[in-house]
């Protein structure tokens, strides 16, 4: 019941798509393990390693690798100068134009209004609520407020989103400096705001990010992510606050480093989830209870590289598929990703900036909601069903498998 209403063909397609990943970056987890274990033999640490030992030693061996720490990059990532690099960015994809709207109410002052435009003609609008304060809820997400349709008068309404952050507030004559990773989030909920109010379906009920696949909703968001790591778009707003001064090439150079620190490891991480919430609820027959535990022991048998210990219950607390939306559907995550890297390969070839394949983008896949089925819009835009190759390419990792 959960495939049914995602992207992919079937449970047994969406296992053999984790199995598949499992093949290509489970060498590379297990060499990274092997790194950690070493490094902490080094440093008098124990071994084996055990569960409760690797954040701590995974820690140490990045700032011992890479001598970079989030803190060092902040100054070049003032909140004011990201935010017009953002809107840059997205203009030079899509040929969209960001402007603020003065005398829009708003619950806080902090809250700003924005209009989306292309060609001068107004296409949607966002509340943009990026500070932390008190009595906000924690996190970052992007939500609806309108849609697009007509109304009974005939009048098309726009559709308006909600993009929210909890990044720290500017204090004084300081602006608020982001950490890389806060950097992406913003990228990230801006992807799912495009999502929403560049729509061209005028049926409320598929316009934007309604009616669009679990597995398939967070392409556009974790697409945009990537314009966060390339040095083209970098160079546009990563200049130090005071001196205007550009990132240097060699902090831009550990940052990009960094990036796919113990990626196999995570990727392996994910798959233990993932296989562990697909095959609990693909094999489960009322008239036959089976043993969760059982389950979750085979799959880590089967991917992990990091053995939890006997008495651990994991699965206990595991909301995402018990309390949450992702019963059997927690592959999600890693399906959604495999799309995007694989869209981006193609401004990669084409230039991460060439206007014709982010006018193709907003054809084939920005602009059509949920109207039609995810694959099929895949499929026009690519002109091929997806593979993990990117991906794979972009982590570091190596191996290709079709979805």
């Amino acid at each position: 019941y959960s495939v049914a209403t995602k992207m992919a063909d079937s449970a047994p397609a969406v296992e053999r798509f984790l199995m598949d990943l499992a093949d290509g970056c489970k060498p590379q987890a297990q060499a990274d393990m092997q790194q950690l274990q070493a490094y902490a033999a080094e440093q008098d640490g124990p071994s084996p390693l055990a569960a409760w030992d690797i954040a701590y030693y995974s820690e140490k061996l990045r700032q011992s690798r890479y001598d970079l720490s989030q803190e060092e990059l902040k100054p070049y990532f003032a909140l004011p100068q990201v935010q017009a690099g953002l809107f840059a960015v997205v203009n030079r994809i899509y040929g969209i134009e960001v402007t603020p709207c003065n005398g829009v109410s708003t619950w806080h002052e902090d809250v700003g209004f924005y209009q989306v435009a292309y060609k001068g003609k107004a296409i949607g609008y966002f509340y943009f609520d990026l500070y932390a304060r008190d009595q906000k809820r924690g996190g970052a997400w992007m939500d609806e407020c309108r849609n697009r349709q007509y109304q009974a008068n005939g009048a098309l309404q726009l559709p308006v989103a909600y993009l929210v952050c909890n990044f720290a507030a500017p204090v004084g004559d300081q602006p608020a400096l982001l950490t890389h990773n806060e950097v992406t989030t913003l990228f990230h909920e801006f992807g799912h705001g495009l999502h929403h109010m560049m729509t061209n379906i005028d049926v409320a009920g598929v316009a934007g990010i309604n009616g669009v696949a679990w597995d398939a909703v967070e392409l556009p968001s974790q697409l945009l992510e990537n314009w966060c790591w390339q040095e083209e778009s970098l160079r546009m707003f990563a200049k130090h606050h005071q001196t205007q001064a550009p990132l240097p090439e060699a902090l831009l150079q550990k940052m990009l480093a960094a990036k796919n620190f113990q990626a196999g490891m995570f990727l392996v991480r994910q798959l233990e989830f993932s296989l562990f919430d697909l095959r609990l609820h693909m094999n489960y027959q009322p008239d036959q209870p089976q043993a969760v535990q059982a389950v979750l022991d085979a799959v880590r048998q089967e991917v992990a590289v990091i053995q939890a210990p006997s008495w651990n219950r994991f699965q206990h607390g595991f909301a995402h598929i018990f309390a949450g939306g992702y019963a059997a559907g927690y592959y999600s995550y890693l399906w959604a990703e495999v799309l995007a890297s694989d869209v981006f390969s193609r401004f990669e070839e084409d230039g991460i900036f060439n206007p014709e394949t982010g006018a193709a983008l907003w054809r084939d896949i920005t602009g059509q909601g949920g109207s039609r089925d995810a694959m099929d819009l895949f499929v026009q835009f690519m002109g091929r069903t997806p593979t993990v190759d990117a991906l794979m390419r972009h982590k570091g990792l190596t191996g290709a498998s079709a979805l």
